[in-house]
């Protein structure tokens, strides 16, 4: 990966088909704690993991809000945003409620 970055955020896809989104400084070597199963968190009993998703980000800010972002979106959104949907991505982020229409007219 690229020394450009000074921080990853991450989709991993874990042994039971759900999604992780994580953060790190050093992406490669915390996939491979997240295979070894080194930290007791969400990963450890879904191993193994596959990367199925990262961006770079020039601050640890940055990546730090960019994980929370998507650490709220839906499985859908996740799954645009990994097969680089930006168009369904784009359209599964319009609010729907009711509130929302209201306002519309």
């Amino acid at each position: 990966m690229s020394n450009l970055y000074k921080a990853w955020v991450y989709i991993l896809k874990c042994s039971d088909n759900s999604y992780y989104t994580g953060k790190s400084q050093n992406i490669d070597v915390r996939i491979e704690q997240h295979n070894q199963g080194t930290y007791k968190g969400y990963t450890f009993n879904r191993r193994p993991v596959s990367l199925m998703w990262s961006a770079g980000f020039k601050t640890y800010k940055d990546a730090i809000m960019c994980e929370r972002q998507i650490k709220g979106w839906s499985r859908a959104k996740k799954e645009a945003l990994i097969n680089g949907d930006i168009d369904l991505l784009c359209e599964l982020s319009v609010c729907r409620n009711e509130s929302h229409y209201k306002n519309k007219k």
